[in-house]
């Protein structure tokens, strides 16, 4: 089964695109604590998570105690629902084949969210995995994005649109591996007519004021999922890690009609 069938499925078995995001801040946690609060995340929102999306830094945050953490975590998740690792590497492809063996043999996540400014040679390591999948940052939620994706070429194409046509290419090439793009809900609106339908990671919902009324709009029939992480980790409310998983993922549902 194909990386994209595997999200499909399980968002359809789930009623759910929300993508729960687990970023442990040690600063706010003690770290003797941070397993057990990552566990106690996982096991009350799994039902309503289309995706997992561990994100690296704040792991690496914690030293080698935190990948430790990681590997027990990863190991220990249900693998009925695909994991996306965000690491947002970029390397030469030397690098990148030790990097794809680490995250797609050793740890085996489902998918991982990659750098492509180094160009196709150094996404090609991760294009031979059969059922996995990566995710190329396009367009992100920051407002950096501005700064170089969204910037327009001579030829009338923007930069984001010089990512996509990496994916497209890995799509004639006929490779095992999906590709799919991360775009930033808080930048969608100008952008997704130009983005194929193909799988998205869409953070910036929530805390970061994203607007799901540019998605809806769109009619995309790709199995995007859409990241929620502070609003289920640390929303500072009294409400259950599965309460705020819910109201997102009905809030999505919601939105976008489905």
């Amino acid at each position: 089964m194909r990386y994209a069938e595997k999200l499909s499925k399980r968002i359809i078995e789930s009623h759910s695109r929300l993508c729960v995001g687990l970023d442990p801040r040690p600063t706010e946690n003690d770290l003797s604590q941070v397993e057990d609060f990552l566990k106690s995340v996982v096991d009350q929102t799994w039902q309503y998570a289309a995706a997992f999306k561990p994100n690296m830094a704040y792991f690496e945050a914690m030293g080698l105690r935190g990948i430790e953490i990681l590997d027990r975590l990863l190991g220990w998740m249900p693998r009925e629902v695909p994991i996306i690792l965000d690491a947002k590497r970029s390397d030469i492809g030397e690098t990148q084949k030790y990097y794809a063996q680490s995250y797609f043999q050793h740890w085996n996540v489902d998918a991982v969210t990659l750098n492509p400014f180094l160009g196709y040679d150094s996404i090609e390591p991760f294009l031979g995995w059969e059922g996995k999948g990566i995710y190329l940052l396009a367009v992100t939620s920051n407002a950096g994005s501005a700064d170089f994706q969204r910037q327009t070429l001579m030829d009338g194409r923007s930069v984001f649109e010089l990512v996509t046509a990496l994916g497209q290419r890995s799509v004639t090439e006929e490779k095992l591996t999906d590709v799919g793009y991360v775009v930033g809900l808080t930048n969608a609106a100008d952008v997704l007519a130009k983005i194929p339908d193909a799988p998205l990671l869409i953070p910036g919902l929530g805390a970061q004021g994203g607007d799901l009324a540019s998605l809806a709009a769109a009619a995309r029939t790709a199995p995007d999922v859409i990241n929620v992480s502070r609003g289920i980790l640390y929303a500072g409310d009294d409400k259950t890690f599965a309460q705020r998983a819910e109201h997102w993922s009905t809030m999505i549902r919601e939105a976008l009609a489905e």
